[in-house]
Parts: C-alpha cells; structure tokens; sequence
C-alpha cells in the first residue's frame, strides 16, 4: 500500500519526458488526427482528433521537473514510487517515436547516430496482432539499439530519482500481451536465435530480452519487476520458468481469471521461489466498472469489481472468495487451486503483498478516477493492512458466513459514517462514488435501504429529481405511483437516481 506503480507508457502513449529523446514527448504524448499519422499518433480511447490535452484525454506528459516533483512528493510520504517501462509489447507510442527520430535524422545524414535508439528492424515481415488490435506495437528484441533505448530510459529515470534524492528501487518491465507470431520473420531476430541455441522458437526471445534488460537493471542495483508472463514458460499449459528464479526479478500477478484454468498462477510462481505482488484482475482491477448497469462506467472483461469484492479478496487462499465468474456463472471454488499448487510455507513467504491497478485509458478526468477508486480503496486497504480474518479459515461453513457477513457490516458502518465525512472535505473533497440505494414498494409503502449507514436517502413523489432538500427517507412510508430516490452525501454530492413504481 505505500507503492506507487506508475505506468509511464503503453501503446497510445509516452508519459514522461526523456532527455535526449525528445521525440517520445513531442510525438509520442500526442493523439491525435494526422495524415498517416504523420504529427501524432492515432485517436484512441475516444480521444477524439484534436491533440490538444485541454480537450482531449490522450494528450500531455511529465516534464522531467514534473516527475521529480512527484518523486519528491511520494518519499516525503514514505511512498516508493515503480516505474513502468512496458517492453517488449505495449510499446507502440516509443516504437512509433523512434521511428521518427530516425527519419529526422536520415534526413540529416546522420545514420549512425539514427540507427542509436532505434526499435524498429524495417525488414521484417512477420505478421501478429495484439490483443488491442496492434499490428506493430512490439519491439525488435533482436536490435542492439533496442537495448540502446532501454539503457538511456533507465540512466534518465536513475538522474531523475537522484535529482529527487531518493533511490531508484525498482523498475516494472512490463513484458505482457506479446501476441503469437512476433519476430518470426525478423532477419536481426534470426541471428539472435543462430546465435543462442538455448532458444529455439521466435516467441523464446521474449526471455532472452528479459535477460537483457534485468541485467541492465541489476547492473544499476535496480530490481526487475514485471508482469507474470516473464515469469511463466509459453506452452499448451502453464508453468513457471525456472530460469529467473533467483534473479531479482519480482512478478505481479493479474490474470486469475475465474473458470479459465489460470487462478492458480501466483501461487504456483510463489511456490517456484519468485517473488510475488497479487494484482488480480477479479477482485483488485478498480477500472472495471461496479455493476451490470448500463450507466456504469467501466470494463466488464474481467468481472464487476465493487468495493466488497476488495474487502472479501483473500489473497493467501483465492478458493474463499471464488463465488461468481463476470457472467454470473458460479465458479466451484475446489477447482480455483490444483491440489499440487496450493501455497506451501515458501509460497507464502514470497508472496511480497496485494495491488490494486487503475489503468488511466479509462480515466475521463480527475472526477472519473476518483468514482473509479473509491470507495474501493478502502477495501483493499483493509485486506491489505489487516491481518487475514477469522472468516476465511471456517472453510465456507455457515458460521464462517455469519462472521464475514457481521465483519462486513462492520466496515461499512465505518465507512459510512467515518471515512467518508472525511473524504466529503479532505483535499476539497474526494468525488468517491456514492451507492445508489435499494428500493421497492410493497402494498403501498415505500420500504428503502443503504449500504453504507451515515449516508442520506431523499425522494421525491412528484417525478423530481431528488435534492438536498428533498424529504429524507427514515422509515416505509406511504406511497402512491413512482418515486424517486437518491443517496447524498454530507457535502451534498448525489448518487444515481433509482426510480421504483
């Protein structure tokens, strides 16, 4: 809970200006229409075409003063800040950047020092898709340049993170979502392979450039972390490769997905001897949106994540907070873990603690990443911080029901009517969502509840929008034709209206 992950580059974008390379900001940080995308990168994320970061969400970056402010900012609160330079995959935006520090430069007659950062082999022609859709958002792993790149990224964060006076910890890699067919027609990928016999097929240089870039890392005494897939050997079924175990490489786990055969994969890389972060993408994804709604805002792919799927995680033993798949389906927790990779007394030692991920391409504004983040943070943060309860050692019993059911009302009692005062008027107030309430009527009375005691429920009978100053809600009251209901807050703030008839 005091990291600070900062993914600072993804495909539709470069985030933080490098000296040396200014091309990554002045091209890369931009969305925007251009023909072939000749002076931004392409509208992504309903960025819409104008590159101009007061109207468009795509658009803008860190200036080097910026991110040492930010730095400086994170130590002062016992905050280590991650950052991400996601590679190989996900790396469009540098790809694209790089590329037109070559043409400039080629133009120049400059061809050597064109050819220095270079991620790009031009005579490659293998073809792939990534899951988003990108068909060249993969580095040339087989390119010295490429490492060129990565060694300069890293000395210019190391300068950054010293300038702050604060050291440089680790550095998160990335190394997700390489799509099959990569480097497979690659002439400089094909040298690496004559070249080192240990790695037999195109798709195996995503481990020698894991090897590449830890040992950049490890030469600046700087951890590698990365996501579990630099972790895992790429076959019919899923393993941990043994070749990193011991290398100061730390892997974060997002994929455990329910009813897909993959829940187990972090304990099975704890179990191997790698550290281990849970990031889990079923209970701790905070962009994914928190009900079916239509109104919502959010992703579904990997389930609907309220702030009690947070609190009810259970980190050590996935199987008790294994009830439902993002279909509604019903997940047999006995089959979440295989009996051989259940967490032994070594696994639980590697596994280093639990993160929650919100990623910003679906961040609309400051008002959309706070309703995105909270309350759920306050669940995690319980899970977190708090020792494992006494709930999840009861094996689903019925008393372990009655104990996670009265500690859950625990919580929101406390939420309610503490923490979120707080939050109405911290920092000017934090926009946390506000849960709509429940609502029906039975034989003429209006019968309503809350699930976050302390909060407000007005209704209107008159087909108004509730307001403040609408009548409040204590207990069933006589009704007649629809109503309307709405939570508020103690600085006002509104929930979505319900209406019920």
């Amino acid at each position: 809970m005091n990291k600070f992950h900062f993914h600072i580059c993804d495909d539709e974008g470069w985030r933080v200006e490098i000296p040396g390379l200014p091309e990554l900001t002045e091209y890369g940080a931009w969305r925007g229409y251009s023909k072939n995308e000749e002076k931004y990168l392409w509208p992504s994320f309903g960025s819409g075409p104008i590159a101009d970061e007061k109207v468009s969400h795509g658009c803008g970056f860190y200036t080097r003063e910026d991110f040492i402010e930010i730095v400086k900012y994170a130590s002062a609160r016992n905050i280590e800040i991650i950052p991400e330079v996601d590679m190989p995959g996900h790396a469009r935006a540098a790809i694209k950047s790089m590329e037109k520090r070559y043409q400039k430069l080629m133009a120049e007659n400059k061809e050597n020092e064109a050819k220095e950062y270079l991620l790009t082999d031009f005579e490659d022609k293998s073809e792939y898709q990534s899951v988003q859709g990108w068909t060249d958002n993969v580095i040339n792993v087989g390119m010295e340049s490429s490492y060129n790149f990565l060694t300069k990224v890293t000395d210019e964060l190391v300068k950054m993170f010293k300038d702050a006076g604060v050291e440089l910890k680790c550095i998160h890699t990335g190394g997700d979502e390489v799509p099959a067919g990569i480097w497979s027609k690659s002439p400089e990928c094909d040298k690496v392979l004559k070249e080192n016999k240990e790695y037999s097929k195109p798709l195996d240089l995503g481990r020698y450039f894991i090897r590449r870039f830890s040992k950049i890392l490890a030469d600046r005494n700087i951890t590698a972390g990365g996501w579990e897939e630099i972790g895992l050997l790429h076959g019919t079924e899923i393993h941990p490769n043994p070749e990193f175990v011991g290398q100061n490489i730390r892997t974060y786990v997002w994929n455990n997905m329910w009813n897909s055969g993959a829940e187990d994969i972090g304990y099975q890389l704890a179990n191997a001897g790698y550290p281990v972060v849970l990031a889990n993408v079923t209970n701790l994804y905070f962009d994914l949106a928190y009900h079916k709604h239509p109104k919502e805002p959010g992703y579904y792919w990997g389930n609907f994540i309220d702030t009690r799927k947070a609190w009810e995680y259970t980190p050590m033993d996935l199987s008790k907070c294994a009830e439902f798949d993002r279909f509604g389906q019903p997940v047999n927790s006995e089959n979440v873990i295989r009996k051989e990779n259940h967490l032994t007394r070594k696994g639980e030692a590697n596994v280093l603690g639990i993160q929650g991920l919100l990623w910003s391409e679906n961040n609309l504004g400051l008002e959309r990443l706070e309703y995105f983040m909270f309350p759920k943070l306050l669940g995690l943060a319980e899970r977190a911080w708090a020792e494992q309860p006494s709930w999840v050692k009861k094996n689903n019993s019925e008393k372990g029901k009655q104990q996670k059911e009265a500690t859950w009302n625990e919580f929101v009692n406390t939420a309610g009517q503490r923490d979120f005062k707080r939050m109405d008027y911290m920092n000017k107030g934090i926009g946390y969502r506000v849960a709509t309430p429940g609502a029906k009527i039975i034989d003429g009375m209006l019968h309503a509840n809350i699930r976050y005691p302390g909060l407000i429920i007005r209704y209107t009978t008159n087909g108004e929008e509730p307001t403040v100053n609408s009548p409040e809600y204590k207990a069933p009251v006589k009704v007649s034709g629809a109503v309307k209901l709405k939570v508020f807050t103690s600085n006002g703030r509104g929930s979505r209206t319900v209406e019920v008839k």
